[in-house]
């Protein structure tokens, strides 16, 4: 269905008309889901020294749309909770729109040994703001890699080694690491994703899978998950249709990912993190952050998710 304002109205009619059904006739899912910031165009990181450019009103859009909408937790980049510090930090906003902060988002370098520790250092010292504000989970997004000359065999030690010692700095502050697998880095496909998933230490790294990724990739979601269930702690509910808008994704339900079927297998799982939704932010979005993730919304409620009302 094209992503217009008129399927924009359909989709959210569709969910509130769902809604107004008897609970017993339809399934309901116990699945807490929040959403990240990505969707909001300010969303993305603008570079080298991003800290510096947080704008606490963007962050506050971000965070008073999330939590108006009704969705139960946040997760922000590592970035926007950093640059926050500089104006007061992130609490009182958390506090004001009764959202809790629930994971952070944040890039680790694990294919060059010399930027190991530095890496590590600065994703430890977010990882202590995220628990300050009460969140539990550190997604670590992979680097990005020139794929066409990319040797994943050269690097895999590099990768499992990078992971395990981050992990174990993550959990020693008492927080949950998950690798977030993604396209376009040292670990985008599904081969990459299990050689690295099967040879590190998952009794400290868990697994965050980003599904629309995974689709993107060339990956099935849905096999990917099952296999990796016991450890996915964290997820990244994203749909994935290959358009010009949003970067290839789409709302929910308008692409190729079995949404619904994740769902079920998400269905009172026990997680140190939250699904969360997310639809990446692009030049030519066809609608605002706010209106997608009211679509979501809609989507989630015929699929049988309640949100906070």
């Amino acid at each position: 269905m094209p992503i217009t304002r008129r399927a924009f109205s359909r989709t959210v009619g569709l969910g509130l008309l769902g809604a107004a059904f008897p609970v017993s006739a339809q399934r309901r899912l116990n699945v807490r889901v929040g959403h990240t910031g990505i969707t909001w165009p300010w969303g993305n990181a603008p570079g080298p020294g991003a800290a510096k450019l947080a704008d606490p009103n963007a962050i506050e859009q971000i965070v008073r749309d999330v939590s108006g909408l009704g969705f139960q937790g946040l997760e922000l980049f590592g970035w926007q909770i950093d640059g926050m510090e500089a104006h007061g930090g992130l609490g009182p906003l958390l506090e004001r729109y009764k959202l809790p902060l629930v994971s952070s988002y944040s890039g680790l370098n694990l294919t060059d040994p010399s930027q190991r520790q530095s890496a590590i250092g600065r994703t430890v010292a977010t990882a202590k703001l995220v628990k300050k504000y009460g969140g539990t989970v550190i997604v670590f997004g992979p680097n990005g890699v020139r794929r066409e000359a990319y040797d994943f065999a050269a690097n895999k030690t590099s990768i499992v080694d990078a992971l395990n010692e981050a992990a174990r700095a993550i959990v020693d502050l008492g927080l949950t690491p998950v690798l977030h697998q993604h396209t376009g880095t040292c670990v985008e496909t599904r081969e990459e994703t299990y050689a690295v998933m099967e040879a590190v230490d998952t009794r400290y790294l868990k697994f965050g899978p980003d599904i629309g990724q995974l689709q993107k990739g060339g990956s099935d979601p849905v096999r990917v998950v099952k296999d990796f269930l016991p450890i996915v702690h964290h997820m990244h509910l994203k749909d994935f249709s290959g358009g010009n808008a949003f970067l290839g994704y789409c709302p929910l339900g308008q692409g190729k990912v079995d949404i619904p079927t994740i769902l079920t297998m998400m269905d009172g799982k026990k997680m140190n993190g939250m699904v969360m939704v997310e639809l990446d932010s692009s030049p030519d979005m066809p609608m605002t952050a706010k209106d997608a993730a009211t679509m979501a919304k809609a989507y989630l409620s015929k699929q049988g998710v309640s949100l906070r009302s």
